[in-house]
């Protein structure tokens, strides 16, 4: 399954009570699929996996096939230890999931040859086809990127590094290995702020995360990237992507928070985030509004 255009990576709703809002969710996904995007991302880094157990993650898998209803494609995250890892893979495929993300494992370090017996274990407890996210502990070389590409279900890899000489690297070795239909992604936060390196190693398809509430600007970049309408894209990248980066940056977790709280901002009340994320402050709240506005006086 080749996938092309904006990739859509939703949060999940929490309720007042801290339980996952499922009709806020459906709604949330509703709007985000009638804008039309390449792929539906569910339960993955803006979408809080790291915070949900597995009866949730399954229940927020098949509202999200369900409501998308083959309009997309929709992949699910996976990851954490590997005996879990594979627990959430086949729930993914029993709520009808059409791929998986599979992320970094738990944070121990090891050798190479570990990382890519953790990929052959998840993609045998699954017939899902499979990308692999390279960030934090999970990190390739060409050569083990190489190898874990040979695995029969791995389709893609994603970057979270944002290391541009290894991923040039990887690109090259993996392609001459197993061809041009294997795909990459740009998986950095805020990724539009790296299109333009990614796309000259290589690397078109890409993480939106403003996707989730601003389709508007969202899908206004990916057209300027597309058509070399440079300008566009320059302008935006300076007015909202980068505001937003700065703003970002100012506290740890706000690549999930700030994006929860702007889809709040833009009139759908997903709630807060969960421990040990932390919501924006007042302050921030106001600057993200503002951002908000700036990009959408863009489109």
């Amino acid at each position: 399954m080749r996938l092309t255009g904006v990739l859509f990576f939703p949060v999940t709703p929490f309720a007042a009570d801290g339980t996952v809002d499922e009709k806020t969710l459906a709604t949330h996904i509703e709007q985000g699929v009638a804008a039309g995007p390449g792929g539906v991302f569910i339960a993955c880094g803006t979408g809080e996996f790291h915070s949900l157990e597995p009866g949730e993650y399954e229940r927020v898998v098949r509202i999200a096939v369900e409501v998308t209803g083959g309009r997309a494609p929709v992949y699910a995250g996976a990851g954490g230890p590997v005996t879990l890892a594979a627990q959430f893979a086949r729930a993914a495929e029993r709520a009808g999931a059409d791929g998986l993300l599979l992320l970094p494992p738990y944070l121990v370090t090891f050798p190479p040859e570990g990382l890519v017996r953790y990929v052959e274990q998840v993609t045998a407890a699954t017939r899902l086809p499979l990308i692999v996210y390279q960030r934090g502990n999970a990190v390739f070389t060409p050569e083990t990127a190489a190898r874990i590409a040979s695995i029969p279900g791995v389709t893609g890899f994603k970057d979270g590094t944002g290391d541009l000489d290894l991923m040039q690297r990887i690109v090259l070795t993996v392609r001459s290995t197993v061809g041009e239909d294997f795909q990459f992604f740009n998986g950095m936060p805020t990724a539009e702020m790296t299109v333009p390196a990614y796309r000259a190693v290589g690397v078109d398809l890409y993480s939106s995360a403003v996707f989730c509430f601003a389709p508007e600007v969202s899908l206004a970049f990916h057209r300027a990237v597309g058509s070399g309408d440079t300008a566009t894209a320059e302008r935006l990248l300076a007015e909202f992507f980068q505001p937003l980066v700065a703003l970002r940056d100012k506290v740890p977790g706000y690549a999930i928070s700030l994006i929860k709280a702007a889809v709040r901002l833009r009139g759908l009340d997903v709630g807060g985030v969960r421990p040990p994320l932390v919501d924006p402050s007042e302050e921030h709240l106001a600057e993200l509004k503002k951002i908000i506005d700036a990009g959408l006086g863009q489109v």
